[in-house]
Parts: structure tokens; C-alpha cells; sequence
């Protein structure tokens, strides 16, 4: 009963899903089909050990209300064998089950399955990978790439010879709280985990868990800790010139060194004051999320395989560097990275999916998105991610504005529109120019060829942020109040295509109009208002048809 409490108070996420055995579409609800409930489940599965491994509980609402599998003894052992027929899933996947009987006699059936070194295929040709919430759809270019990660995430899952329970410090474990219950014992904690393993009449860590909980990680990796360093000036120097301001070695198990590097080197982050509206305010000279994040990816994501360094945080007059031992775990790339795409790929998946339970990493595949949006909100330089030395990963951080804060407080009337860094460079570059501007500014300003420059700023006429001066001009100006489609019509045109075919959604008019979600609402109210648009329906379904009038 303690475990059935566990999953229906756990989210839903990267380790563990919900799925429901009835079929609520209809008036009353009703068994669902074998074959769905099948596919829910190989798919899941495969999902998970494709990427870092997880649980899926089958018999609970998304809510995690207990409603059972109600289907008979043969469906559901064929529920349960479904993941590991090579006919469904190639390779067929190794996970372990096990039924459980709530207090009301629902039967729930309980799925685990680890990371897997291998890559697996559904039946019907397509590769699934877990992000956050979601199965997604994975290139197939892409498998070779994912097939050579996997092979490096095993070096985390050896077994040391010497290795042995007394070398854990299992106190800990105990005062991290991942337990939320306070029902496992540690061992069936770090088992479940997949931190331990029971060989030949003892108990086992791996070397994931001497490093997450050794009393010594050292012992097992001689540089697994942080090196922090404050230079004097933007560049370091040697020899008579030397110019460390203050070295810190931070060593620590990995489930608490995030902690402690963030307690040693806050005290370093600067706060300026800048005059706002005649007040003076206060700024960090670096967003607490974007360095934060920058250095729990370099726990996570480190080849621990290379032995011979430590991550390195180095702080200079201008800017922050943070870097880690081996390139992105592939087929993540430092362009993809540099372009502030949602990624998520584990070198190390035990030590991501416990740095992800004691709360470190949240949302995986977010966060580097999210270090662009923190700097560029504060009107700082996007994130630079490069290799040094072809080798080594590296997050540059600069605390030199882009903007001042004024500008900063006036570009916060488009947040809501969605632009790239390059378009708000503009925006506030036309600002300061008479609110005008030309294709030729930005390509100079962004070094963006004519053909991109015209596709950035047609986004932006699309959205009504900015319009041509007249007929065939280069020359645009600022719209004075953005994202008020004043010209209806023009936009109801836009739409007519669609319109003439069928209703259409707010998805359809944002991908009709290259808009964000926000403003397609507005667009579509004010179509309504005008009487040229019919709204039916509500939340995901609601519906636009044109008007019985036109």
C-alpha cells in the first residue's frame, strides 16, 4: 500500500508515467482495447530505456486516482510479456513488473525498466526517446550517434572490486530525503535506484553511488570535485604576473556538491546598482539560474571516464567559465546547444536521474533554454557554448550588457511574442534610431545574409511589431502599439484558405501567421468581435468558422 501511495502522489515526468485501462471518451466509461493499452506500454518503455530509464504504473488516472485493470487474467499477462516480444520491440527490452492490489482490490501492474546501452525499435520502424512528459519521435540519423552515448554511460554503472556497502555513507542517503514515504530501508532505496546490486551474498555500490554518496569519492575518482577560481582582470597570467585572486577546491559527494559550489561561489557574484524610474536597483552581474545551471550540467554531463581534471570554474572581470572533462554526450551538438534548443541526452543517467529526484535538475530539455531566456531578459549576451581544445565542454557566461536598463524595461513590451535575441538586437537598435530601421542595419547588426535578415523581419511584420514604410520600401518602422492586428482584413485573407477548407484552431492560426500562442488568441477575438469569425467550443477545442454574415 505504501508503494501504490508513492505512485499516485509522484508527477508525472522524465522517470515516470501514468496510464489509464479505461476508455473515458464517451458518455460512460468503458475497458479499453488490449491493443492500445499494449502499444501504451512497449512504447512507454522503450521511451525510457532509450533515454535514462523509468516506471510506469498501469491502472491510475492521470490524477493518480487507483481505477484497476479490469481486463481478464490472460489479457493482462499479456500485458505484462508485451515489452519483451522482439515482434513489438527489437531488442525486446529487459524490465521488471510486479502486481499490486490496492485497498479498494483494484489491480495496478507496476513496470521498471533501466537504461538501456542499447537503442530500441518499435515494430513499426520508429526509435522513441522519454522527454520530460512526452515519447517523442527520434531521427533515425541519429541512432548511430545515441547508440556511441550509451556505451558511455556504462562506466558509471561498474562495479568496483573493493567496493562495499561500509564505503556509502549511508546517513546521507537517510537526510536527503529521497524516500518521501520514510518506508524503503537505504539499501532498498539505493536498489531502487539502480545504485547497488546484490552479488554473490553481498551488497555492491556501482561507481554512480560512490560518487552520489562515497564518504570518499576521491578514492574513486581522484578529480570528481569543482576547482573555483577568481582572476584579477579579463585574462589569467602566470609567473610574476600571477593573478588568482582567491582558489577553492570543493569536494564532496555529488548529491551535495551542487550545494556547496553554489555556497562558495555566490559570494563572488557582484550586485550593481543601476537608476531605474529615479530608484536604484539592485542586479546579480550574472542571473542566479544561468550559472547555476550551466554548473549542475557540468555535474551531470562531465565523462567521468577522464580522470585526470576537475571541473573548472573560472571568473574573470567580464565573464564566468564553467568547464567540464569531454564534449555534450552525442548526438548532442555544441550548435544545437549554441541555438538554444530543447536537448536532453544523459551521459550519466543514474547520477542525472538522482540529481533530478533531490530537486537539482528540473524540467530536462529546459534548461538550456531557459539560460538564454535569463540573460537576454536581463539584457545580457546569449550563453557561448565551444570545445577547448576539441575536447572539453565550455559554458561562457558574460556580465557585460547587450542593452541598458532602460532598454531593457522597454523591449519587456514584447515578451510575449516570442523573438530571437537577433530581433530584440533590433528592435532596440531601431529604438535608438527614430524606432526605424533597414534590411541593411540588421545585416550589419547580426551578420545575418539578406535572405535570413528578410525572413527575421517578415516574422515580425506577420506579428505586427513592425511595418514597411510604404509600398516595396526597405526601410520599416516600429508599430507603435505591437500585436494589434489593425488591419483585420489583411489578416482574415491569411486565414481564408483555411477557413474555406474547415474550422480551424489557435494552432492553425499561429502556424497560418508564424505568431505565438497569446496573439493568435487576440487575433482571434478581435476577428469575433468584428463579427467576421464564429467561435464554437472551448479550452483545446475551441473552433474559428467565418461568419454565416460573410
Amino acid at each position: 500500500m505504501d508503494e501504490i501511495t508513492r505512485w499516485s502522489g509522484m508527477a508525472e515526468g522524465q522517470f515516470f508515467e501514468r496510464k489509464s485501462a479505461y476508455d473515458r471518451s464517451g458518455p460512460r466509461p468503458k475497458r479499453r482495447n488490449a491493443k492500445d493499452i499494449i502499444s501504451d506500454i512497449v512504447e512507454t518503455l522503450s521511451a525510457m530505456a532509450n533515454a535514462d530509464g523509468g516506471e510506469l504504473v498501469l491502472g491510475m488516472e492521470d490524477n493518480g486516482t487507483v481505477t484497476g485493470v479490469p481486463h481478464p487474467e490472460r489479457t493482462v499477462k499479456g500485458f505484462l510479456d508485451a515489452p519483451r516480444d522482439p515482434n513489438r520491440v527489437n531488442p525486446g527490452l529487459i524490465y521488471r513488473y510486479r502486481e499490486a492490489i490496492a485497498d479498494s482490490g483494484h489491480l495496478l501492474l507496476h513496470f521498471r525498466v533501466e537504461w538501456s546501452p542499447l537503442v530500441h525499435q518499435l515494430s513499426d520502424g520508429r526509435y522513441l526517446y522519454r522527454m520530460r512528459d512526452s515519447n517523442m519521435p527520434f531521427d533515425a540519423q541519429k541512432i548511430s550517434a545515441l547508440k556511441s552515448s550509451k556505451a558511455q554511460g556504462l562506466f558509471e554503472m561498474v562495479f568496483p572490486p573493493r567496493a562495499f556497502m561500509k564505503d556509502i555513507d549511508a546517513e546521507l542517503v537517510d537526510s536527503l530525503n529521497l524516500d518521501r514515504l520514510n518506508r524503503e530501508t537505504t539499501i532498498d532505496l539505493l536498489e531502487r535506484f539502480r545504485l547497488v546490486e546484490r552479488h554473490n551474498g553481498h551488497i555492491a555500490p556501482n561507481r554512480a553511488c560512490l560518487l552520489l554518496f562515497g564518504k570518499d569519492p576521491t578514492k574513486w575518482h581522484p578529480r570528481c570535485g569543482i576547482d573555483f577560481v577568481r582572476w584579477g582582470g579579463t585574462e589569467r597570467k602566470g609567473g610574476a604576473e600571477l593573478n588568482i585572486e582567491k582558489r577553492v577546491r570543493i569536494e564532496a559527494p555529488l548529491a551535495v556538491l551542487p550545494k556547496q559550489a553554489f555556497d562558495t561561489i555566490k559570494p563572488f557574484i557582484r550586485e550593481r546598482q543601476q537608476l531605474v524610474d529615479l530608484f536604484f536597483t539592485e542586479r546579480l552581474e550574472y542571473p542566479t539560474f544561468a550559472w547555476q545551471e550551466a554548473l549542475i550540467n557540468a555535474i551531470a554531463h562531465r565523462d567521468y571516464s577522464i580522470q585526470g581534471a576537475p571541473i573548472e570554474v573560472w571568473m574573470f572581470d567580464d565573464r564566468m567559465e564553467i568547464k567540464s572533462m569531454g564534449p555534450p554526450p552525442e548526438p548532442v551538438t555544441v550548435e544545437a546547444l549554441s541555438r538554444g534548443e530543447h536537448l536532453h541526452l544523459s551521459r550519466n543517467p543514474i547520477i542525472v536521474r538522482v540529481l533530478a529526484e533531490l530537486g537539482y535538475m528540473r524540467d530536462l530539455g529546459e534548461g538550456i533554454p531557459r539560460m538564454f531566456s535569463e540573460m537576454e531578459s536581463q539584457g545580457y549576451y546569449p550563453p557561448v557554448f565551444d570545445l577547448v581544445g576539441g575536447a572539453n565542454f565550455r559554458v561562457i557566461l558574460r556580465n557585460q550588457p547587450i542593452y541598458d536598463q532602460e532598454t531593457v524595461e522597454w523591449l519587456r513590451r514584447y515578451a510575449e511574442f516570442d523573438l530571437t535575441g537577433d530581433q530584440k538586437r533590433l528592435l532596440a537598435f531601431a529604438h535608438a534610431h527614430g524606432d526605424r530601421f533597414t534590411s541593411k542595419d540588421y545585416q550589419k547588426l547580426t551578420e545575418l545574409d539578406v535572405y535570413k535578415a528578410s525572413l527575421s523581419i517578415k516574422a515580425m511584420v506577420r506579428k505586427n511589431i513592425v511595418r514597411s514604410t510604404s509600398k516595396g520600401s526597405r526601410v520599416y518602422e516600429l508599430v507603435e502599439t505591437p500585436g494589434e492586428h489593425e488591419k483585420s482584413p489583411e489578416t482574415l485573407l491569411l486565414l481564408l484558405p483555411l477557413l474555406k477548407e474547415r474550422d480551424i484552431s489557435n494552432q492553425d492560426i499561429r502556424d497560418a501567421l508564424g505568431i505565438s500562442r497569446p496573439t493568435a488568441t487576440r487575433i482571434a477575438g478581435e476577428l469575433c468581435a468584428k463579427g467576421w469569425l464564429e467561435k464554437s467550443g472551448s479550452g483545446r477545442w475551441t473552433r474559428y468558422r467565418l461568419a454565416r454574415a460573410l
